[in-house]
């Protein structure tokens, strides 16, 4: 399993589109029903700041998901807008889930 966490804080006038392009993200996920990814992207309480929160059950379920069109789409308008904390990529371990993430 290969899980992935990503934060970064964007210009205010920014994160509108942002949030178009990561629901266009979980519409394709959600259409090619991948049962190795696990995609999902929260908005902190400062309103500009996002986490994204992945797990893949391996290196090609991880390299599916940077495939996709719309992924493509966010990514290369995420990196057009201005940031003010630039993305930060964290590879991390599972200790313990209360339950089976990958189904």
């Amino acid at each position: 399993m290969k899980i992935v966490r990503v934060h970064y804080t964007i210009a205010t006038e920014f994160v509108a589109r942002n949030k178009e392009n990561i629901a266009g993200v979980a519409d394709e996920l959600r259409a090619i029903n991948h049962p190795g990814i696990k995609y999902s992207t929260y908005l902190l309480p400062d309103g500009k700041t996002f986490m994204h929160f992945d797990h893949f059950e391996n290196e090609e379920a991880h390299q599916t998901l940077m495939g996709l069109q719309s992924f493509k789409k966010f990514e290369t308008e995420l990196w057009s807008c201005r940031f003010e904390t630039e993305p930060k990529l964290e590879i991390l371990s599972l200790v313990a889930s209360s339950t089976d993430i990958l189904g």
